[in-house]
């Protein structure tokens, strides 16, 4: 969806009228909102501008290679003359970095179930991350694309379609990326790093989820227990990207997987083959996404919160051998879901976050 001129025009104003920028990404970041985060704010660095880029759970290992990855700060600190957030579907997704800030300036998200909560909202449902929009308005914009913004776009580009595999890969995806490599961007280790390469605790997190596999009807789900981080030195509140495996299994439709977070509350991620759409049950639950991949987070005891939510999905899963495609998502009442709703959280094919993900 191309943004329009007059748009883009009072954004880049905003821009040049502000000395300091605000740069936002969601909590537990996956990779397309680490490269966002980075790629935007390198290249307004570029020309001139104080950035300050902000992650409340900080960078996740697998994309420390990323050059400005040490700017990010967990906190922002002091006052700023434009505030954006990037990869975002809601202001939830922020966790508190922004409490006490006034209302963003630019949402620049590919969410189907963002919320249009800035003053300037570039929302393209079509694009496959938001790596790749803000890529297209960086020339509209007066931003140089440098060899560190674009190996972060492309780091965007690459984990959000899991290497380009997606069911929403779009042949202009392809083509930015081979534009981003002709600038001097390493596919092939951009790929090893953001989707290949593993900690020794993060398999041994795999080991503890997969040792709990269960299926029914087309559906395979699994937990994760602040327990099983702790055994497995894993020190994130994600899945290690388990759950993008966990589609792959013969058979499997939907795959669920449950991560136990501090505070009493359980992070709920889906996957889903193409023809079922996920996000409106997420939505249904306080979260959203992607029709094939998101996520949302309840409050409640994970054996409560893992009968609630397999019973409601099982609902999208064909009973005539037809995918339903999210019809039964409609059907839960508000009854169904009093005292579970909380802040959305969305994932993002993650590294999910996610290292940070849903």
């Amino acid at each position: 969806m191309p943004v329009d001129a007059p748009t883009l025009q009072k954004i880049k104003q905003g821009l040049q009228a502000a000395q300091r920028v605000l740069v936002v990404a969601h909590i537990r970041p996956d990779g397309d909102a680490i490269g966002s985060l980075l790629g935007l704010g390198l290249a307004l660095q570029a020309i001139g501008k104080e950035v300050q880029l902000v992650s409340e759970d900080g960078v996740p290992a697998n994309f420390r290679h990323l050059e400005g990855n040490d700017q990010v700060k967990r906190v922002p600190q002091g006052q700023f003359g434009f505030i954006c957030v990037v990869d975002c579907s809601d202001m939830g997704r922020t966790g508190k970095a922004l409490e006490g800030y006034p209302q963003p300036d630019l949402n620049i998200d590919h969410h189907l179930t963002n919320l249009n909560f800035a003053r300037f909202n570039l929302v393209d449902y079509h694009a496959v991350a938001t790596a790749e929009i803000i890529a297209g308005i960086l020339p509209g914009l007066g931003l140089p694309l440098s060899q560190p913004v674009a190996e972060a776009l492309l780091t965007g580009l690459i984990t959000d379609t899991i290497g380009f595999r997606t069911s929403n890969m779009r042949p202009q995806a392809l083509r930015l990326a081979a534009e981003l490599m002709e600038v001097g961007a390493d596919l092939p280790e951009l790929y090893r790093q953001g989707l290949v390469s593993r900690s020794f605790p993060a398999l041994r997190l795999w080991g503890a989820g997969l040792s709990k596999l269960e299926r029914r009807d087309g559906l395979v789900w699994t937990t994760l227990t602040l327990t099983d981080d702790l055994t497995a030195g894993y020190t994130g509140h994600d899945d290690a990207d388990l759950v993008n495996s966990m589609i792959l299994i013969e058979d499997a439709e939907i795959a669920i997987i449950f991560i136990e977070q501090p505070g009493g509350r359980i992070k709920v991620s889906w996957r889903a083959q193409p023809g079922i759409d996920v996000s409106q049950i997420a939505l249904q639950f306080g979260g959203g996404g992607h029709p094939a991949a998101s996520g949302a987070e309840l409050r409640g005891s994970l054996q409560d919160v893992q009968e609630q939510i397999v019973g409601q999905t099982l609902l999208l899963l064909p009973t005539d051998g037809r995918k339903l495609r999210g019809e039964a998502a409609s059907k839960l009442s508000a009854n169904d879901l009093n005292g579970w709703l909380v802040d959305a959280q969305h994932h993002e094919f993650q590294g999910k976050r996610e290292n940070g993900q849903g």
